[in-house]
């Protein structure tokens, strides 16, 4: 894992277009991926029903894209640290997209670049691309342009 720190949330507005560090790798299950289908009500066979997803267009089970999309929330803390805050809100994202499937077993991690920083009331609100990878494949299995405000 590696990270980039920022003193400030102030720091942020100089450092658009920078690139972040990259996070830890981190196993997708296939208890990980049920206990996502549990939380959200999402049972689609291709990702809970093993048996009828080894003869599925993947071979396997993968992950939904959401709990795929999710993992920027555990990747971003590991490649971006901000100082001085009294707190960070995760404010949304702006844009999402899943080029590539996530099969159960697959190992990812999150790198990441600041796309745009303004000052917003409190402190300061910055776009971060988390481009999620998955080991062994070219194309990135999410990228998703995350929205966090930086509160001073």
């Amino acid at each position: 894992m590696t990270y980039v720190e920022f003193e400030s949330p102030q720091a942020l507005l100089g450092a658009v277009g920078q690139e972040l560090g990259i996070s830890d790798w981190h196993t997708v299950t296939q208890e990980q991926i049920n206990l996502f289908a549990d939380a959200t009500g999402d049972h689609q066979w291709i990702h809970v029903d093993v048996e009828k997803a080894k003869a599925g267009p993947f071979g396997t089970p993968i992950a939904h894209g959401y709990l795929t999309m999710s993992l920027a929330s555990l990747f971003l803390p590991q490649i971006v640290l901000v100082h001085g805050l009294s707190m960070g809100l995760n404010y949304g994202v702006d844009k999402v997209r899943f080029p590539s499937p996530v099969p159960v077993g697959s190992r990812l991690r999150g790198k990441g670049t600041i796309i745009s920083a303004i000052e917003v009331t409190g402190g300061v609100q910055a776009v971060i691309r988390v481009t999620i990878e998955r080991e062994g494949s070219e194309k990135p299995c999410a990228v998703v342009d995350t929205v966090s405000r930086y509160l001073v």
